[in-house]
């Protein structure tokens, strides 16, 4: 997949209602997107993964400019469909690469039993399951938000309100009685914007007064650093 231009902003629910009244005029919410009986709604968990050294942690700090996490992610908390994801980030550009596991392989994973990967071909699980013989990958952080996507010209275009989001020590990603902790201020949300090429005028003018709430809002950190502020580590 190629590289995709992502901008993210933080913004409030009013902001965020002024938004979606104009991009209704322009997008449609995603037709497969429902939860709990929102409409146009799904609710995503990802168990982040990182090496001994906290690596994806310190280079999201220091602001390096080219850098990688891996993820497993489930949706509206069912097993039908589980992935692993590395997000690469170059600068402003984002590229994912997934492959589909199974629940057996997802555990695995969980907790810290790579070989259950080990004759996986496809290129990004022969990856991680090296990086987790040479660099001792393990479960970080559990992140859980609820998502109401947008999208425009055969998805070239995609707007999503990321509202909600909680953090929980790692455990089973499967495990929704585990406790959770609120990592954003009640009523703040993450807006985010990924297009392939250019932007189009309507979105650029609709975005215009976000420019100062601008921010690279990665939920990994927010959360992450909330785990690290009430378990430690």
């Amino acid at each position: 997949m190629a590289f995709r231009h992502e901008l993210k902003y933080i913004i409030n629910e009013r902001e965020k209602d002024v938004l979606e009244r104009q991009l209704s005029l322009m997008a449609k919410k995603d037709p497969n997107a429902g939860f709990d009986g929102k409409e146009g709604v799904y609710f995503i968990r990802s168990l982040y993964f990182d090496d001994m050294e906290g690596s994806s942690y310190y280079e999201k700090i220091d602001g390096v400019n080219r850098r990688a996490k891996y993820r497993i992610r489930i949706y509206n908390g069912q097993d039908s469909l589980i992935r692993l994801e590395k997000k690469e980030k170059v600068g402003g550009y984002i590229r994912k690469t997934q492959a589909v596991l199974s629940r057996e392989e997802a555990e695995g994973l969980n907790f810290g039993d790579p070989s259950v990967i080990s004759r996986r071909n496809e290129p990004i699980l022969r990856e991680f399951y090296i990086l987790c013989l040479a660099r001792g990958m393990k479960s970080e952080v559990i992140v859980d938000y609820e998502r109401t996507p947008y999208i425009y010209d055969l998805g070239t275009v995609r707007i999503t309100f990321d509202m909600h989001l909680r953090a929980s020590i790692p455990g089973s990603i499967f495990d929704f009685s585990l406790p959770s902790y609120e990592a954003m201020e009640r009523g703040q949300l993450i807006l985010e914007v990924k297009y392939t090429e250019l932007l189009p005028e309507f979105f650029r003018e609709l975005l215009q007064p976000m420019a100062g709430s601008f921010a690279a809002a990665s939920k990994f950190i927010l959360c992450d650093e909330i785990k690290r502020q009430i378990h430690g580590g």
